[in-house]
């Protein structure tokens, strides 16, 4: 995962749900995204693996505004959030599990 982010703030108004305890992973999806199903999986896997680690998945198409704002270009895209829900990273197309792991030590 690379790119660090302006440490803009999300939070549950913009999530729809809850920031983790620790950290928070945010995947932006898309009906017909194929791998944004397999990024699913890996991000449901490291939040299960990492106490205090959420992952929210947003529907890109149902949250334009959002998407705009955030300047999302494809999905899926991934945002790596601090427990204040600043974003510390983000990156574009499916992670590895390691690379996931590794991101989050930003935000830990």
């Amino acid at each position: 995962m690379h790119g660090r982010d302006d440490g803009r703030r999300l939070g549950a108004a913009e999530l729809g749900q809850g920031l983790g305890e620790r950290a928070t992973l945010v995947q932006f999806s898309s009906a017909f995204c194929a791998p944004c199903r397999a990024t699913r999986r890996v991000l449901a896997e490291v939040a299960r693996m990492v106490p205090g680690v959420a992952h929210v998945e947003i529907d890109a198409e149902q949250r334009l505004e959002l998407v705009r704002t955030l300047g999302i270009l494809k999905t899926p895209t991934v945002l790596v959030l601090d427990a204040d829900g600043r974003i510390v990273r983000r990156a574009a197309g499916q992670p590895r599990t390691a690379d996931v792991i590794a991101a989050l030590g930003d935000a830990l």
